[in-house]
């Protein structure tokens, strides 16, 4: 996930220059900025697919053999 928030940092930059020096309403502009949707669109997916971990499930994922951790069979 970390390469794909880089990877948006960077086409935002891109996106920024290019509309600096072609202009805001270019097709080159919007094209770099359809680019960055995108890129966001799929990095909006992935956090759908993957949920975050609550504390305690992460603190579980370290300590599996915690109390706190125990799962108990009936």
């Amino acid at each position: 996930m970390t390469d794909l928030k880089d990877q948006i940092q960077q086409e935002t930059a891109q996106a920024r220059e290019v509309c600096s020096t072609e202009g805001a309403t270019s097709g080159e502009c919007a094209a770099a900025w359809d680019a960055v949707e995108e890129l966001q669109a799929e990095a909006s997916h992935q956090r759908q697919n993957h949920p975050a971990k609550n504390s305690l499930e992460q603190y579980c994922d370290d300590n599996p053999d915690a109390l706190e951790c125990r799962v108990y069979e009936d």
